[in-house]
């Protein structure tokens, strides 16, 4: 069901508190009509948005578009994470309550009951326009919420066509397709007017827009810059470590943030593990070449819409690499510094890994600080590795929300069917990332919760049993 034009839909003219008006307005009918929905009704709205970026002809006829879209990526993984996150997050969300009471603790005397939060703003980024405006609907409508997809630019053809996917879904089980809509246009002046307009903001990609969201006097979750490190030590499996890094890193041409962009590996199998890497498809680049690739890929400081997310073979022809590089699967190059000198030590968006030594596990601890510490604190790391201690020592001191052992970092991160963490296309970074969340975007991010507080027995303990130990060691 295509969305009704709004009046005036041309924004230029300082219009778009009214151009907002509407589409907000609108969602605020679907929603109060969405409200009461039941838990069965809820999971039915989720299922059918679901379905309509699972189906196949709709994952790639999207995959397709974004490709043509945007320039970034490549059909085949776009395909595979269109499916994938989709089918990933309906697991997560099928198996959760949203509706009614969703818990209860007879000891503390306490039972949580969900509600909607109302209208959402979800902001998306031109590296996912189909996957994540779905993957936040579904989120929002599992609340009982409504949605408004305020698409980035590039992508605005792919988010507007999954959009009119959804709502013909929405519409063919009986519910408003104004629970889902997107703005007429991906204008700036039109997403902050949005922002302002609804009751929660959720904003992933640009760092701007996150914000702006947290400038707009609306609450607002907004996600971190991923520039993921990952540790090879003495103790790893290298042929499977490289597997697994080389998989991940070339996962849609390195679009995600959850994608590897330093290595960082020990002196003593320094050599081991660049040769895996190599029998993995890497070809690591001479100084020259590396010299080459920095030039051409961090144009005027910034990284080259050329070069960023393409094929191997295309980012080796287009910065002049000799053959034997463009018969690779991903590129390295060697490193050993960090900061805006060292270009390589940031997110590259790119088949490029920056490769480090370490001359021993606490070297290679305190150079992804400063990775992180540079760009990317908060997001996440990785280890590959057999000495589990060396991974408790990573997440016991570094700052960051995950640390991954021997992922291929990209299907672990954001959720998989071998993790923990649930699905989501959005990575919190908690305030190391000045993020308002340590975890995996989901969908309590979506609820308010009521607190039914009945009387419980006393639990008032002694003076002695709070400041006995304060007494002992520094008297009354």
């Amino acid at each position: 069901m295509p969305m009704p034009s709004p009046k005036h839909a041309d924004t230029g003219g300082g219009n778009e508190q009214q151009v907002v008006g509407e589409v907000v307005e609108r969602a605020r009918r679907a929603q109060r009509t969405f409200a009461n929905a039941s838990q069965e009704r809820a999971d039915e709205a989720v299922t059918a948005l679901a379905w309509a970026l699972y189906k196949p002809e709709n994952a790639r006829m999207l995959a397709e578009l974004a490709v043509k879209d945007t320039g970034l990526g490549n059909v085949e993984d776009k395909v595979t994470k269109n499916q994938r996150k989709t089918f990933g997050t309906l697991r997560d969300l099928l198996r959760a309550r949203s509706v009614g009471v969703i818990e209860e603790d007879p000891a503390l005397g306490l039972v949580k009951y969900a509600k909607p939060v109302g209208v959402v703003a979800a902001v998306t980024p031109s590296t996912n326009p189909s996957a994540t405006p779905v993957n936040k609907a579904m989120m929002a409508l599992k609340g009982r919420n409504a949605v408004i997809v305020s698409p980035s630019p590039s992508g605005m053809q792919t988010t507007a066509r999954t959009v009119e996917l959804m709502r013909d879904a929405l519409a063919a089980i009986n519910l408003p397709a104004d629970l889902v809509q997107v703005l007429p246009d991906a204008s700036k002046p039109l997403t902050e007017a949005l922002m302002k307009a609804v009751d929660l903001v959720v904003i992933t990609g640009s760092q701007n827009n996150v914000r702006a969201g947290y400038g707009s006097g609306t609450p607002a979750i907004g996600v971190g810059a991923g520039n993921v490190p990952v540790i090879i030590d003495e103790t790893a499996d290298f042929d499977a470590a490289a597997g697994k890094i080389r998989d991940s890193k070339c996962f849609d041409n390195a679009t995600s943030c959850s994608s590897e962009n330093s290595l960082v590996i020990l002196d003593s199998v320094y050599d081991q593990a660049i040769a895996a890497l190599e029998r993995a498809g890497g070809w690591l680049a001479p100084p020259d070449q590396a010299r080459r690739i920095q030039e051409a890929l961090f144009k005027g400081g910034k990284l080259s819409r050329d070069l960023i997310a393409r094929d191997a073979a295309v980012f080796a022809e287009r910065v002049g690499l000799p053959e034997e590089a463009k018969k690779a699967r991903f590129f390295m190059v060697e490193e050993d510094g960090v900061g805006k000198a060292h270009p390589f030590s940031g997110e590259k968006l790119s088949l490029v890994l920056a490769v480090y030594r370490a001359a021993d596990f606490n070297a290679a601890k305190d150079q992804v600080r400063r990775i992180l510490d540079f760009q990317g604190r908060g997001h996440s790391c990785g280890i590959h590795t057999n000495d589990m201690d060396h991974a408790r020592r990573l997440a016991e001191e570094l700052e960051v929300v995950r640390v991954l052992v021997n992922f291929a970092h990209t299907f672990g991160n954001g959720g998989g069917f071998n993790s923990g963490l649930n699905f989501t296309l959005s990575m919190g970074c908690g305030t190391w990332g000045r993020n308002s969340i340590t975890e995996n975007l989901n969908y309590r991010h979506f609820l308010n919760i009521t607190h039914l507080v009945t009387p419980i027995p006393e639990d008032k303990p002694g003076e002695d049993e709070l400041f006995g130990r304060h007494w002992e060691k520094y008297g009354k």
